[in-house]
């Protein structure tokens, strides 16, 4: 049963997860790259819910001795790089990893071309990763830390502000939207 669970359990989460995004509209490359113009936040409230939720779920996982956090190393010029990569190549193709395979599955030959440069991506990186490792990864290195660690502020801080400030932004973003569509009509 165990061995069972160990497939079917991704499998299952992959598949909910993958309706989840469906469901949420964010498979479309269209809504992608209209929140890059600051025209649909729909993909920005659907990833800070789950990042919310998410990290209260951690959290009190973590709290009630279920789990324990397993801390990389803070390099925060890969950081840095990684993340401008990642903007670029999600404004590019019009999808993140995520609602590509999502795209993909419901049919999209864009995004399932797209893949192809992920995959190529991720083989390049590590056919240099030693390079990496030796001119980047030790750049601007802070070490196995988190910010309740490098501030001195509890992890439930981080995060009731991270869910009030995603809550604030949330409720500002929709009244935005609904003063633009009373305008329009």
């Amino acid at each position: 049963m165990t061995s069972l669970m160990s497939i079917a359990g991704p499998i299952l989460m992959g598949a909910v997860f993958g309706y989840l995004l469906q469901q949420g509209k964010v498979t479309s490359c269209n809504v992608i790259e209209n929140q890059f113009r600051l025209r649909d936040f729909t993909v920005l409230k659907v990833m800070g819910t789950a990042i919310v939720v998410g990290g209260i779920g951690v959290l009190l996982l973590v709290d009630t001795g279920n789990t324990k956090y397993y801390v990389k190393d803070a390099n925060m010029l890969a950081v840095a790089l990684g993340a401008a990569l990642f903007g670029i190549g999600m404004v590019v193709y019009g999808y993140c990893p995520g609602t590509a395979l999502g795209a993909i599955a419901s049919g999209s030959v864009h995004a399932a071309v797209g893949a192809f440069g992920m995959i190529a991506g991720a083989i390049l990186y590590a056919l240099s990763f030693d390079w990496v490792k030796a001119h980047i990864l030790n750049v601007w290195s802070l070490g196995k830390v988190r910010l309740p660690d490098i501030t001195g502020v509890p992890d439930g801080v981080w995060f009731a502000a991270l869910a009030i400030g995603a809550g604030a932004f949330f409720f500002w973003v929709e009244a935005s939207e609904a003063k633009a569509k009373r305008a329009q009509g």
